[in-house]
């Protein structure tokens, strides 16, 4: 089972902090979910966790829900940056 890491930025980082999505959305897909901040970027996040099926993590990411997600948590969508485990 490898690890992604997801790096993006976002409009609040409390916000995404705080947010109950990744988990609503991601429970199907990913496990051990770690979030990641820059001390004093107001912006920019990580993510990190176990995928077992990457075709299945595109098609949450590319669904209706996981726009919706993206959005309630002010991803900015063309920021983001994955790197799968080698």
């Amino acid at each position: 089972m490898p690890k992604i890491l997801a790096t993006h930025e976002v409009d609040d980082v409390a916000h995404w902090l705080a947010s109950p999505k990744r988990e609503e959305v991601f429970a199907g897909v990913m496990t051990n979910l770690t979030t990641f901040v820059i001390p004093g970027d107001p912006s920019r996040v990580a993510l990190m966790g176990d995928v077992e099926d990457l075709d299945a993590l595109e098609a949450v990411m590319n669904s209706e829900a996981g726009a919706e997600a993206m959005k309630y948590d002010g991803v900015r969508p063309a920021t983001i940056v994955t790197y799968i485990e080698g």
